[in-house]
């Protein structure tokens, strides 16, 4: 114990009998023997792996330890292989990625399960006598899209869940976050009557938004009729006055629903008599309107005449007199029709008597539409919402109405809907109402009419106005659908005549298509026929004439609309279908680049993309280079621009402030005749520039003059409605800057001055002028409007190489630019309509917003029944970005406020006034305001700042307006 301290550390003497003995172990070892050598590979192409050569003292460091083969043995010489030292993806994106599966629609997984044999559906095709096409407008929120959904659960095998609006023509993910119809939809289903007549109803739900009001237009060209619905609280609201307009225009016959009857005795929780009053002054507000821009009798909507309904979706029901009536028939021998008449006006029932009359017995007396129809559903709305369980299970045992006993547990909205759904049962009273519009078969003729670009006596236009199956093939394409992965469009029409097949080849005419000039024509041939049912398509091998469609394989050639015909049909007998006339214009303007400048492509092929999808986004490519997109307001470009960043390009794209489409005009008549010389001086146009008479530019935008008439009709029009004189109004040569324009070229030359048939033979070329300078003015490069431009004087050459297209079209350019710029010019901004509904003590805030934004109320009035005021004001557009925000935010979510575009109207001020002063980061005094936006916008499409109305004279024209005091930049 004496070698080892206390520690145990080791302190005894020291000895070499540890090594002796580790020399010893290690003299025992045996000695390793060598391995054989391995035997050869019998395949060539195997290789044995060898660990170790043989055992070795040698000191291997860690590193240098190999355990595996590597990578060049494993694979061969043949392949190379890389190490690299960091991970050259990032941590979010996986080595082997999965199948991508692009889906931005809700779409069904097969066909669902429907009330109706399909087979039956298919069978209905072929009778367009038993066929109704209806679209379903109105005003935003007013349940438009929960009225097709009553329908939709009438035939098909859906559970109702109260909590969640089923929407199912909302399909587009946009439309289910926002919640508001952005698309039209179409849906083909098979209903019946009160008299149980079926009929096979080709609907289209359309979005309520003023923005939206392009997807209306498209679909009220595919159909025969229109379901007006209208909050019966709200009432008339600005887009129901602009769609009831569009409506009489198109010579849409229509009917309407007063829905939401159910917020009468919850939220206003007005009495029987006063509800009705409500009621009869909804309807009363439409047939205004109508009067008010067509005093046909005919047209007015009325209970009686059984085109009124009234519902309340978000209950489930629906119903008319006659429906009405007709349950009152199951429990007393009445005659339905009769009794329907009298439930309606200024009818009063004696129950002394048991008769009608007009008188009422007694002072408090109820009419009969008050008595038979709102007090039972008032005491039914009661008895459901009162506590009392049993009073409820007596009422319903009454009306034979049998409900589970755990619905009486139910919350107090899902019991409602579920006794309200039993009590009217399927909405065979809106089915009526729906087949009281023209059938297919009977509206054919008229549409093919109306829009049809032919002779009335041309082939097509007498075989396609007989609507049949065997007749010339005639589709008219309103819109275009995206795929659900937003590959592909399809195409939505119309069939006028004939029958469209899987597999025909066809003609593909766009708009722009005409005998002269076949280059907008293309063959296609039809991959898929399909009905359309929002969530789903139902395959059809071919689809007769008097129904909707939904085509495949077609979309290549078509931009907005298209017109189909047969392969085989004469190019002399070939025309189109006008396109789709709009309500509004697109006044709001970005300018879009991709934030990748190599993604410039694919923002291009988005943007091709995008303008197929809506109807009103225009695409344009300034001479600067920057690609900007139109459209009608501040949420229609949002969701523009959301479909190109996500659904077609797929890249990151910058975007600018919004700004607005400008227009340039005049005020005054040139101060002197001005002429332009061709450049090898043997040709002169003088042309004199004037502003064109008040409502003829409307008039052509929203369709009520018809520029393609034939010369004498147009002329006869111009002098009976605008006050032209003869000559003038037989003068008119073109319309600028489209063929529909809304400015005028006039041949105003004298027979014994100018040589007419010389005149003539340069017509075209003229033309082609005009509408170039009436498409970029000289002020800004915006388009010129309300213009008239006349040919006062013209020098032609004999020769007709000397008198070509490259001759006179920038010279006729020239003449109408310098003729403009002598005319007073001035700058034109649109000019938007707001409504705003908010409380009474919030409208002032309304006024003092509106003063901030150059902004003015033209009525402030309160809206009959409501706590609510409606506000309708103008509001520059260029001003209006923010303004719906402002709003919310100062009073607190209380005011709703919707703009659509109105009319044009001047800036102040003169735009080519170099005097005024324009300082950086200052407002620009009031007159000022049309030389500050020309500056900028010249600017930003990179023009210089100073127009040179001299640039567009001839010298001696300038050194004449010099001396007669006319200076001229």
């Amino acid at each position: 114990m004496d070698d080892y301290d206390e520690f145990g550390n080791y302190i005894g003497p020291l000895s070499d009998s540890g090594s002796e003995v580790e020399e010893e172990e290690v003299e025992e070892l045996p000695e390793l023997e060598e391995a054989p050598p391995a035997p050869p590979a019998q395949d060539a192409g195997l290789q044995v792996m060898q660990v170790d050569d043989a055992p070795s003292q040698a000191v291997v460091l860690h590193e240098d330890k190999v355990y595996y083969p590597s990578a060049s043995e494993v694979y061969g010489e043949d392949v190379e292989t890389l190490v690299q030292e960091e991970d050259t993806q990032p941590l979010t994106q996986p080595i082997v990625e999965p199948e991508k599966v692009r889906s931005f629609a809700i779409e069904e997984q097969g066909l669902p399960e429907v009330r109706f044999d399909r087979a039956f559906m298919m069978n209905m095709l072929n009778f367009p006598e038993m066929v109704r096409n209806v679209a379903v407008v109105g005003h935003l929120h007013h349940g438009k899209t929960s009225l097709v959904d009553m329908l939709v659960y009438e035939t098909h095998q859906l559970e109702i869940d109260v909590d969640k609006p089923l929407k199912y023509t909302d399909t587009h993910v946009l439309e289910r976050e926002r919640g508001m119809s952005i698309r039209c939809t179409p849906m083909s289903l098979v209903m019946r009557t009160t008299r149980d007549k079926s009929y096979l109803v080709n609907v289209v739900d359309t979005p309520g938004h003023p923005n939206f009001v392009d997807e209306v237009a498209a679909a009220l060209r595919l159909v025969d009729g229109a379901v007006l619905v209208v909050d019966v609280v709200e009432g008339v609201m600005a887009n129901t006055e602009a769609i009831i307009k569009f409506c009489l225009r198109e010579r849409m016959p229509m009917t309407l629903v007063v829905n939401k009857m159910d917020r009468l005795i919850l939220e206003l929780r007005l009495p029987p008599q006063e509800a009705y009053f409500k009621v009869r002054h909804t309807i009363e507000e439409v047939n205004s309107v109508i009067a008010a821009h067509d005093p046909n009798p005919a047209l007015r909507l009325s209970p009686e005449r059984g085109n009124v309904a009234f519902a309340s979706t978000d209950m489930g029901y629906c119903f008319t007199l006659r429906s009405f009536a007709k349950m009152y028939a199951q429990n007393a021998p009445v005659d339905v029709d009769a009794f329907a008449q009298r439930l309606w006006g200024n009818m009063y029932f004696d129950a002394s008597s048991r008769g009608f009359s007009r008188k009422a017995p007694h002072a408090d007396a109820p009419r009969s539409f008050t008595h038979f129809i709102l007090e039972p559903l008032y005491k039914l709305y009661t008895q459901v919402l009162s506590a009392d369980t049993n009073a409820l299970k007596k009422t319903l045992h009454r009306l034979q109405i049998h409900l589970r006993p755990s619905a009486f547990e139910m919350d107090v909205r899902p019991l409602l809907r579920l006794v309200l759904n039993q009590f009217f049962g399927a909405p065979a009273g809106l089915v009526d109402m729906l087949a009281s519009l023209p059938s297919a078969a009977d509206a054919t003729r008229q549409k093919v009419a109306q829009t049809l670009a032919a002779p009335p006596d041309a082939h097509l236009a007498t075989e396609a106005a007989k609507g049949g199956r065997d007749g010339p093939l005639l589709v008219q394409v309103a819109k275009l659908f995206p795929t659900t992965d937003a590959t592909e469009f399809r195409a939505l029409g119309r069939v006028l005549s004939g029958t469209i097949a899987r597999g025909d080849t066809i003609k593909v005419l766009g708009e722009g298509y005409s005998q002269d000039d076949e280059e907008d024509m293309a063959l296609e041939t039809v991959a898929d026929v399909w009905i359309a049912e929002s969530r789903y398509v139902v395959p059809a091998e071919a689809v007769p004439a008097g129904s909707l469609v939904l085509l495949g394989g077609i979309d290549t050639s078509i931009i907005k609309s298209a017109t189909l015909v047969a392969q085989s049909l004469a190019p002399s007998e070939t025309y189109t279908l006008r396109p789709v006339v709009q309500m509004t214009e697109s006044v709001l303007k970005v300018a879009v680049e991709p934030l990748n400048p190599a993604e410039l492509p694919k923002m291009l092929d988005g943007l091709r993309k995008v303008n197929k999808t809506y109807p009103l986004v225009t695409t344009k490519v300034e001479e600067s280079g920057e690609h900007t997109l139109l459209g009608t307001g501040e949420l229609y470009l949002d969701c523009v621009m959301h479909d190109l960043r996500v659904l077609y390009a797929e890249v990151e794209v910058k975007i600018s402030d919004p700004v607005v489409k400008f227009c340039e005009t005049v005020v005054e008549t040139s101060a002197v005749q001005c002429y332009a010389v061709t450049p090898n001086q043997k040709n002169k146009l003088t042309l004199i520039a004037e502003p064109l008479e008040k409502g003829i530019a409307e008039d052509i935008e929203r369709g009520a003059l018809d520029v393609r008439l034939p010369p004498r009709q147009l002329a006869k029009v111009f002098q009976e409605r605008y006050g032209w004189d003869a000559l003038a109004a037989r003068s008119i040569w073109a319309f600028g800057p489209a063929d529909d324009g809304p400015n005028v070229l006039v041949d105003d030359t004298l027979p014994d001055e100018v040589d007419k048939k010389q005149l003539y033979l340069i017509r075209e070329h003229i033309k082609q002028g005009f509408q170039w300078a009436t498409r970029e003015g000289p002020l800004c490069d915006e388009p010129i409007r309300n213009v008239k431009f006349r040919i006062v004087h013209a020098e032609v050459a004999p020769e007709p190489i000397q008198r070509g297209g490259g001759q006179i079209i920038p010279t006729a350019r020239r003449a109408a630019y310098g003729a403009f710029l002598l005319a007073t010019p001035r700058l034109m901004e649109p000019i938007f309509a707001a409504e705003v509904q908010a409380p009474a003590e919030c409208v002032s805030a309304v006024y003092t917003l509106l003063a901030r934004r150059r902004g003015h109320v033209v009525q402030d009035v309160p809206k009959a029944g409501t706590p609510l005021v409606t506000v309708k004001a103008y509001l520059p557009a260029m001003d209006a970005n923010g303004f719906e925000t402002d709003l919310r935010v100062l009073t607190q979510g209380q005011a709703f406020c919707l703009q659509s575009f109105d009319h044009w109207s001047v800036v102040p001020g003169d735009p080519t006034d170099t005097s005024i002063v324009l300082r950086p980061l200052e407002p620009a005094p009031p007159l000022g305001l049309a030389r500050d936006f020309v500056l900028k916008m010249r600017r930003r499409k990179g023009l210089s700042d100073a127009i040179a109305v001299s640039s567009y004279l001839e010298n001696d024209l300038v050194v004449a307006l010099a001396q007669a005091g006319i200076e001229v930049a």
